[in-house]
């Protein structure tokens, strides 16, 4: 029996992607930024870590003429947004987020025509299309001192994540309208395993992202951003943490503070599922394709990224 078979070009990659990838850097003048919650390895090669708001400052501040961009899909659309003449590149398109894509814009622009007279605050999380249906942008850092902005009659929708939205409302004691969104991550952990973390480590402090729903959240010491948890894990005098976030994170603090113990926050389930399968998408040799291939690339209409440009511009205002 006769077979044809079709030879297929074989896509090699240079023995030192750390070298290969500085070379990129230099003849593109391109800029990596990373988010907390990447492989390690390019969270070494990135020219900038950060969480939201940080990379957000970072893509608005940058000099560069291409942006790399290793994390998710919104994050980089963030980066088109405030720079539409750039090339904004993504390892791998792919790499969405389970917050925004549960908040399809055509069921939010339902949502708030049936709120007409709210204020629209959108955590960074999300599409550009539901940016450019809101009227401020907050992340996890700043979303209480943008709350508490806001005059004290005006009613609010806050989208899309209710378990932040609750937190703020708590902190704030504003009432205001949730979008039923959220992340698959900051959700999945089991607060009678790290109720069992405590007790088998009695001297560590629990710390938590206030995507996490409210049965984590009132077992943590503390509770911030993911760059404030670094921040506070760095400088508080405890030496044991059980960290719950994404434990991507976990790779900065252990650099940062070598002697102390960080334990990720366990899954109901015995699996991974405390590791954003999306940021994982993102590989160093896909990091180093991209770039010699200048694809995947970030695009959008004008309509859509001046829409939401404007609460983006509110937001960086708004948190100086």
């Amino acid at each position: 029996m006769f077979t044809n078979t079709i030879s297929r070009p074989q896509r090699t990659l240079p023995l030192d992607l750390f070298a290969a990838i500085e070379n990129l850097k230099k003849e593109l003048n391109a800029v990596i930024l990373a988010h907390y919650y990447q492989d390690p390895d390019i969270q070494d090669i990135a020219d900038f870590i950060g969480d939201s708001l940080q990379l957000a400052r970072a893509a608005a501040q940058t000099n560069a003429d291409v942006i790399v961009f290793a994390g998710v899909h919104f994050m980089a659309e963030t980066a088109k947004i405030l720079n539409p003449d750039k090339l904004v590149l993504l390892p791998d398109l792919d790499a969405g987020c389970s917050l925004a894509d549960s908040c399809p814009a055509d069921q939010f622009a339902a949502f708030k025509a049936a709120h007409p007279d709210h204020l629209v605050i959108s955590y960074i999380n999300c599409s550009a299309e539901i940016k450019a249906m809101s009227d401020i942008i907050c992340t996890s850092s700043n979303a209480v001192k943008i709350v508490e902005q806001i005059p004290q009659h005006q009613q609010i929708i806050f989208a899309p994540d209710r378990n932040l939205g609750r937190y703020v409302m708590q902190q704030t004691g504003r009432d205001m309208v949730l979008w039923q969104g959220s992340c698959i991550v900051h959700e999945t952990f089991s607060e009678r395993k790290i109720v069992e973390l405590k007790t088998t480590h009695p001297q560590a402090e629990a710390i938590a992202h206030p995507e996490c729903e409210t049965s984590i959240l009132r077992h943590a010491n503390y509770i911030g951003s993911t760059a404030a948890l670094l921040n506070y894990s760095q400088h508080s005098p405890s030496q044991e943490f059980i960290v719950a976030t994404e434990p991507g994170i976990i790779h900065q603090m252990q650099k940062l503070a070598p002697n102390k113990q960080f334990i990720p926050a366990p899954p109901e389930n015995n699996c991974n599922c405390n590791e954003c399968p999306f940021m994982r998408l993102n590989t160093l040799e896909k990091l180093y394709l991209s770039m010699k291939n200048r694809t995947p690339e970030i695009t959008m209409s004008e309509e859509i990224r001046r829409a939401a440009l404007k609460p983006m511009q509110r937001m960086l205002e708004m948190s100086v």
